[in-house]
């Protein structure tokens, strides 16, 4: 994979922060791509800023094959759909199993924008920070959807289009164990004080874990990774 060029889907949250070390690790050129859908709050949008600056000062890795990074508006995603991680609105379980945070077809709506992008930089590796095992049940983050998805784009573009998730068969604390064997304890340090995981998108409270209510699904799955990985340390 050395000899290839690779473009992160980055929100600025922690799986996709390992997701873009990783890529460094693993690709000879990486790009990024954020996404602006009209989501609740742009707390991360701000965060993956100060994360891209960061990350290049601290690894010589990412600072040698970091490239430009893409935003794309996507503000119909967040009109079309009526969620609490596009409104201002109570996070349940659904009568259909699904938490009210699930937005419909984002992670769908977002490989095919960041494959049209990687089209035109000729860039055909896409990078996503997507989890099978404990990431609150959202349909477009499974193996199968990822894999449908790879094949329906390089049909689509008549170009082979490889989708990587690296994270795909980690829970939270395989994760906050990974952050330590690929970055050590300046990663870990750095998920903590500047990635953003939180549905509310608090800023105010400071845990041993990262930012967050503490108390929203996003927040509870990030503090017990941590607590269960400490343990196991």
């Amino acid at each position: 994979m050395l000899d290839k060029s690779a473009l992160v889907l980055f929100s600025g949250g922690q799986d996709s922060t390992l997701s873009l070390l990783w890529a460094c690790e693993n690709f000879k050129y990486v790009e990024t791509v954020g996404f602006n859908y009209d989501q609740r709050h742009l707390i991360e949008m701000k965060c993956r800023e100060k994360i891209l600056i960061k990350i290049k000062k601290m690894f010589s890795v990412c600072k040698n094959k970091l490239g430009e990074d893409h935003i794309i508006d996507i503000p119909a995603l967040g009109l079309l759909s009526e969620t609490a991680l596009t409104r201002d609105s109570e996070i349940f379980v659904q009568k259909n199993g699904l938490p009210s945070t699930f937005v419909p077809g984002r992670n769908l709506v977002f490989f095919n924008m960041a494959s049209a992008l990687g089209w035109r930089r000729n860039i055909f590796n896409l990078i996503g920070g997507m989890c099978d095992t404990d990431y609150s049940g959202y349909p477009d983050c499974r193996r199968e959807t990822i894999d449908a998805q790879a094949k329906t784009l390089s049909l689509g573009l008549d170009k082979e289009i490889n989708i990587y998730t690296p994270l795909m068969d980690m829970n939270k604390s395989d994760i906050w164990s990974y952050s330590y064997k690929l970055g050590g304890k300046k990663f870990i340090k750095l998920l903590k004080d500047d990635t953003h995981t939180c549905y509310i998108g608090d800023r105010s409270n400071f845990n041993e874990w990262g930012y967050g209510c503490g108390n929203c699904p996003a927040c509870v799955l990030r503090k017990n990774g941590y607590i269960e990985w400490l343990d196991t340390r």
